[in-house]
């Protein structure tokens, strides 16, 4: 034991070492919060503290895989019965042993969001309300928000406040689609993650003797990312832990960017109210990012007020200083990103998975995908379709929780029809009305033959619907057997193997290579659990795929490729060259989160992840004028390039910084780890730097303005012109003025599009 507590510094020792009593440990970016985390774990089971009696609740399955690995590797095999995992896993793990509390089937099926979004389409169409007021996204984040805030369908309903703030938004009718919702998952013997969350509050609120089990058996509660908690995690932690108060909270508040997930900042600023006698430990030492990267995001950062003081410092060398590129569009803005990765990459012969692009919204990918293609540079968007969103996989998971639980409807009404079988959707329509009018699932209007004439179906049909229930229960005989042999088996009789076999297109094959992965993975699954004695059946398989999320999909083919992600996503990441792009006001910080102190100093936490995402370099950039909900838009720089002190800055392109700052003294540390304040630098003259060559082609192209604006005064509707992209086409109609002149123009084979002038370039033919 002592061998591995020698490896920590002296923060990160105290906070391994104080293993009773409430303790908070605000861990800086790249202070090694996970090694803390996995060592004071592995210091407990090293105190003869039972693994059994050790609760540890992460955000992320890969985090919980990471941190499980770590302890094997320090202390052995004793690490397999800790209780760690993602809040959702365990706390599905509790309600599965509890369900009959809750009156749920152990074998309840969890609902992903897509699977909740079809259920919701579903509810406003039957209760004929307007698809284009009552959205499945809009209503599926309203739901969520207030199960989060633990409020029921049933306070809901009685909630005057809630309903009129719903009926502003002309949502009239929110209640009965909640209460449809819930009731509809309840009879299905399914719940939604947030489900998941809020059944375990009720469950530890309204059952005494089951709080007092888990209160006995957790002694030991470690908790990640403590500030991205939301209330009902606060809440079923805080009951969790009341008994023995041995609660260990790791987070960093100065990285709290999820609220409008329903994270509340103020579960890590409270914590010593909740517990006075807590300690708190700060690990300050970043060893990600070098000396100006960690000074840059500090200089940001100390402009909140509603936050916990710490000095983060590093100790990895001083670092290239920040450039910033100030561009005259978004497009322009693309070409110097896309060049700096090509040359940083062939000058340093160093991988393209090595950089990362990040932004405010998804959207400003489109110029920046454009110029990696056109220089050949292999990209992937993080936070794409993951690998269990695909239509195919999700089509025999579908399969595969029927089998486990036959009251799913969303799961029935996905592949009851898939491949076809003859039972259209007039069919489906009928079953549901049985369904709703006897009070039964689907399944059993279907599997029982006392609701057969009820159905209304002629015989054909209704001979159609008992074959499906026969091959149903014939995969259900194989149910403890082993999952692989069965899911294979449920592949090829279904004949959904066959079907996507016959199409052969590059897409179809894609398609087919899917499904055939998803089998690999369960055979992976079985051969992983036979070796820990643990079990290997389709149930546990689908219990695990469930609660998969996007950040443990980690999918082998993106290897080498820049990563393309919002900086949301990019939290727990590291890259040694980060670019942040689109550091314009209204953009970044959002026009929506300036009105109040709290949602700015959001949008500051989440620049300052983005900055600390860096390890080596880092260059930000922002466009004088960007397109926007179609128009062409000036834009300022953000007021967060301002707050960086001045020092750390490059300012590339350009002459001067484009608005005043004072440059103050920054705290840092030297190798001696004494604190003390670097003195102000002099000013200096800017010395020009060499222009690279791609903006000087695009500098002497602007030159040429004057003739394309004579060129552009000659246009006329009528007229054949050519484009180097587009080729031939004829304009249809020329509007606006001056610079906002367009072009209405159908181009051949292409199709009709709507073109700027001053930027067009357009040849006139005839």
């Amino acid at each position: 034991m002592s061998d591995f507590l020698n490896e920590l510094n002296q923060s990160q020792k105290q906070a391994v070492q104080h293993t009773e009593g409430p303790l908070m440990v605000i861990a800086g970016a790249g202070s090694g919060k996970t090694r803390v985390l996995t060592y004071r774990i592995a210091n407990l089971i090293s105190k003869a503290i039972d693994p059994f009696n050790i609760l540890a609740l992460t955000f992320t399955n890969k985090a919980a895989k990471e941190m499980r690995e770590r302890i094997n590797q320090l202390i052995g095999s004793e690490a397999q019965n800790l209780w760690m995992g993602t809040f959702h896993s365990i706390f599905s793990k509790i309600l599965r042993y509890e369900s009959d509390k809750l009156n749920y089937p152990q074998n309840f099926t969890i609902y992903d969001s897509a699977d909740s979004k079809n259920l919701i389409k579903s509810i406003v169409k039957e209760l004929n309300l307007d698809k284009d007021i009552y959205k499945p996204n809009v209503i599926l984040g309203r739901i969520s928000s207030l199960k989060n805030n633990l409020i029921s369908y049933k306070a809901y309903m009685s909630n005057t406040t809630l309903q009129a703030e719903d009926s502003s938004r002309k949502l009239n009718e929110m209640a009965m689609v909640y209460r449809t919702y819930q009731n509809r998952l309840f009879t299905s013997g399914s719940m939604d993650f947030d489900d998941l969350l809020f059944n375990t509050h009720i469950l530890l609120r309204d059952f005494p003797e089951t709080l007092n089990k888990y209160q006995n058996k957790f002694k030991y509660i470690l908790v990640d990312e403590y500030q991205d908690t939301n209330q009902v995690q606060y809440m079923i932690v805080k009951r969790l832990a009341a008994m023995n108060e041995n609660i260990c909270v790791v987070g960093d508040d100065a990285q709290s960017i999820y609220a409008f997930r329903g994270a509340n900042i103020q579960n890590i600023l409270n914590f010593k109210n909740d517990y006075p006698d807590f300690c708190t430990v700060k690990l300050e030492q970043n060893y990600r990012s070098t000396q100006t990267i960690v000074n840059a995001a500090n200089s940001v950062i100390k402009n909140n007020k509603n936050q916990i003081k710490k000095t983060v410092f590093s100790k990895n060398g001083v670092g290239d200083i920040i450039k910033v590129c100030k561009t005259m569009s978004d497009n322009e803005e693309g070409q110097i990103v896309g060049q700096s990765i090509f040359e940083t990459q062939m000058n340093n012969q160093c991988f393209f998975n090595e950089f990362a692009i990040l932004y405010r919204t998804n959207a400003q990918s489109r110029s920046l995908e454009e110029s990696l293609r056109r220089r050949n540079i292999p990209y992937k968007i993080y936070g794409g379709l993951s690998f269990y969103q695909r239509k195919e996989v999700k089509d025999l998971l579908a399969y595969f929780r029927l089998l486990i639980n036959p009251s799913d409807e969303e799961s029935l009404k996905r592949i009851i029809n898939y491949p076809a079988r003859g039972i259209g959707t007039t069919t489906i329509q009928k079953l549901i009305v049985c369904s709703r009018t006897n009070k039964v699932s689907i399944w059993e209007c279907i599997e029982n033959p006392f609701y057969h004439p009820r159905i209304g179906v002629n015989n054909g049909t209704l001979q159609k619907l008992k074959a499906f229930a026969l091959m149903m229960n014939s995969f259900k005989v194989q149910l403890q057997e082993d999952a692989f042999i069965l899911a294979e088996s449920i592949a090829k009789s279904s004949t959904l193997l066959k079907e996507l076999d016959k199409d052969k297109t590059p897409e179809g094959v894609s398609r087919y290579e899917n499904v055939q992965e998803l089998l690999n993975a369960i055979k992976e699954f079985v051969e992983k659990n036979k070796k820990v004695g643990e079990p290997y059946t389709l149930d546990y398989f689908m219990q695990d795929v469930a609660l998969i999320t996007d950040q443990d999909n980690d999918n082998k083919d993106n290897f080498n490729k820049v990563t393309m992600m919002t900086i949301h996503a990019a939290k727990g990441l590291e890259f040694p060259y980060v670019y942040i792009v689109g550091l314009e006001e209204n953009l970044f910080p959002s026009q929506l989160a300036v009105h109040s102190r709290e949602e700015l100093e959001e949008e500051r936490r989440l620049f300052y992840v983005a900055l600390t995402r860096a390890k080596k370099k880092i260059q930000l950039s922002y466009a004088t004028s960007r397109w926007r909900w179609g128009q062409l838009t000036d834009c300022e720089p953000s007021r967060f390039l301002q707050e960086i002190d001045e020092e750390f800055l490059d300012w590339q392109y350009q002459t001067k910084r484009n608005f005043q700052t004072k440059t103050k003294g920054i705290p840092f540390r030297d190798n001696t780890n004494k604190l003390f304040v670097k003195p102000n630098r002099p000013k200096t003259k800017f010395i020009p730097k060499q222009v690279p060559t791609f903006l000087t082609k695009a500098n002497a192209a602007m030159s040429k303005v004057g003739s394309e604006n004579t060129k552009n005064q000659q246009l006329q509707a009528g007229m054949r012109v050519n484009h180097e992209r587009f080729g031939k086409g004829k304009i249809l109609q020329i509007e606006g003025l001056s610079d906002n002149k367009k072009a209405i123009i159908f181009f051949d084979g292409l199709g009709q599009k709507t073109l700027l002038l001053k930027f067009a370039k357009l040849d006139i033919i005839a």
